[in-house]
C-alpha cells in the first residue's frame, strides 16, 4: 500500500533502474552466445529475475550481483528443464522465451501467475507453429492461454506479417529464426521497439532491416559481450510527467535510454507544452542514451491526439499519459491502443475507473480513451489491479490531488521499479 499527499514542490536530479526490456534480452542473448557475457545496470526487478531463473533451469550458469555474468551455452547447449518454467508476472519472458524454446530438441512446459494465465498467446503460437514447433495451451474459444507446452526442434524459416505492431511477437519469431536454416523475416504494420534487433547485431547475428521489415539469418555464431544497460525511459516517464504538471517543478534524469522506438513520451510532452531538453547523448552497447530535463510549461499543458504509429513508441506510458491529460486544457483523445486491454490488467478500464473516482472526466473507448480537462483531482482509495504501471501512475495522480490518496496492492511495483516509492518521496517534499 502507498499513501500519497499533494506535493508542494517536485525537484531533483536522479537516475532510474536499468531498462526492463533490454535486461530481459541481455540474459537471453548472453545465454545464446558462446563465452561470458557481463551485464551492468541490470534491472533487479521480479520480471527480469524470472527470466534469470528460467535460463538457470535450462542449464545456463548465471551469477547475480552488482554485475550479472552469464556463461553462454550457444544455440545448441540448453538442457531440458526438470521442472516447469515459471515466469511470474512477466509477459515479456513467456512470449520471447517461447521463440527460443521452439528451437530446442525437447519439450518444455512454461507458465506464470494468475495474470499471465489470462494473457493471450495465440499471437506467438501461430508463427512459431508455422516454423514447425508444436505448442499447446489452455484453449478458450479462439484464444490460447498459458500454461504452454512447447515441443521444439529443427525449424523452417518463414516471413511473417504481424497483425499488430508487437515487439514481443517480433522478438519471438526472430529468436526462433536463429534455429532455422535460411532467412526469417518479420513484417510489421508499424515499427515496434527494436531492442532485439539491436542486440542481435551487437552479439554478431546477421540482421537486415528494410523499413518496417526485419530479417535474421539462421545459425549465427553469437559471441559474448559486455552489456551496459541504460535507465528505463518507461520508469522515468512517471517523474517526467510529474514535472510537467506540478507548478514550479523540474526534474533531471541521467543515463536514460533514448532509443527512438521508445521516446514517444518525450514527443507527447513537447506537443503538450512542457519544456523538454535532451543532452549528453551517446551510444553504448548498441543503444542510445542521454540526460533528460523536464519543466512544466508555466501554465496548463494542452490537449493532444495520440494514435497511429506513435502508439507502439509509448504503449507502456499511456497510463501515465492519461494522468497528464487530466490536467490539459481541452479534450485529449487516445486511440489505436486496444493492446492495453490485454496487458497485466485492462489498462483502459483501470485508468478510467480509478481516475474518475478522483474527479477526472474520462470516457473509455474500445481502443483508447477520451479525457476532458483540466479537472482538479481529489484523494481517493485506489486499486492497482496488480499492475505496476497502474500503481505508479496513480501515485503521480496523488501528487496533484487534494487530500490523501491510498493505493492498494502496490507490491506489483517491484516487477519493474524496486525503490520507486522511496525515490518519489525524496523528490516530492
Amino acid at each position: 500500500m502507498l499513501k500519497i499527499h499533494a506535493a508542494e514542490k517536485f525537484q531533483g536530479e536522479i537516475s532510474v533502474p536499468g531498462d526492463k526490456s533490454i535486461s530481459h534480452r541481455a540474459i537471453m542473448l548472453g545465454a545464446l552466445a558462446k563465452g561470458k557475457t557481463t551485464i551492468t545496470n541490470f534491472l533487479l526487478g521480479e520480471d527480469c529475475l524470472a527470466t534469470v531463473d528460467c535460463f538457470k533451469k535450462l542449464g545456463t550458469q548465471i551469477e547475480v550481483g552488482d554485475r550479472i555474468t552469464v556463461k553462454g551455452l550457444g544455440l545448441s547447449g540448453f538442457k531440458a528443464p526438470q521442472d516447469t518454467l515459471y515466469v511470474g508476472n512477466s509477459g515479456t519472458t513467456i512470449r520471447i522465451l517461447s521463440g527460443i524454446l521452439a528451437g530446442q530438441p525437447f519439450t518444455t512446459e512454461i507458465t506464470g501467475d494468475a495474470s499471465i494465465q489470462k494473457r493471450p498467446m495465440k499471437r506467438i503460437i501461430d508463427p512459431l507453429a508455422q516454423m514447425g514447433a508444436i505448442i499447446s495451451g489452455k484453449k478458450e474459444g479462439e484464444q490460447i492461454y498459458p500454461p504452454l507446452r512447447i515441443s521444439g526442434g529443427k525449424l523452417r524459416p518463414i516471413t511473417y506479417k504481424t497483425p499488430v505492431a508487437s515487439a514481443q511477437v517480433k522478438s519471438a519469431v526472430l529468436l526462433a529464426g536463429l534455429f532455422a536454416e535460411g532467412t526469417t523475416g518479420v513484417l510489421e504494420p508499424e515499427y515496434s521497439r527494436d531492442h532485439t534487433e539491436r542486440m542481435l547485431k551487437y552479439f554478431g547475428a546477421r540482421v537486415r532491416i528494410e523499413e518496417k521489415n526485419i530479417y535474421v539469418n539462421g545459425g549465427p555464431k553469437l559471441t559474448a559481450k559486455e552489456v551496459d544497460i541504460p535507465g528505463d525511459i518507461s520508469s522515468a516517464a512517471y517523474f517526467l510527467v510529474a514535472a510537467a504538471i506540478i507548478p514550479g517543478a523540474e526534474i533531471v534524469i541521467r543515463d536514460i535510454g533514448l532509443n527512438p522506438t521508445r521516446t514517444g513520451i518525450l514527443e507527447v510532452l513537447r506537443r503538450m507544452g512542457a519544456k523538454v531538453e535532451v543532452f549528453d547523448e551517446e551510444i553504448i552497447s548498441g543503444e542510445p542514451r542521454g540526460t533528460i530535463r523536464v519543466q512544466g510549461p508555466g501554465s496548463r499543458v494542452q490537449k493532444i491526439k495520440i494514435g497511429g504509429e506513435l502508439i507502439p513508441r509509448l504503449i507502456d506510458e499511456i497510463p501515465i499519459i492519461t494522468v497528464l491529460a487530466t490536467q490539459a486544457e481541452g479534450q485529449t483523445v487516445i486511440s489505436d491502443a486496444k493492446e492495453l486491454r490485454v496487458k497485466e490488467s485492462d489498462r483502459i478500464a483501470a485508468m478510467c475507473s480509478e481516475l474518475n473516482k478522483m474527479g477526472a472526466k474520462i470516457t473509455p473507448t474500445e481502443d483508447g480513451m477520451i479525457i476532458n480537462g483540466p479537472t482538479p483531482l481529489k484523494g481517493s482509495t485506489a486499486q492497482s489491479y496488480g499492475d505496476h504501471r497502474i500503481a505508479m501512475s496513480l501515485a503521480i495522480a496523488g501528487l496533484i490531488a487534494d487530500g490523501e490518496t491510498i493505493i492498494q496492492d502496490t507490491e506489483c511495483i517491484n516487477t519493474s521499479f524496486p525503490g520507486f516509492s522511496k525515490l518519489l518521496e525524496g523528490l516530492a517534499r
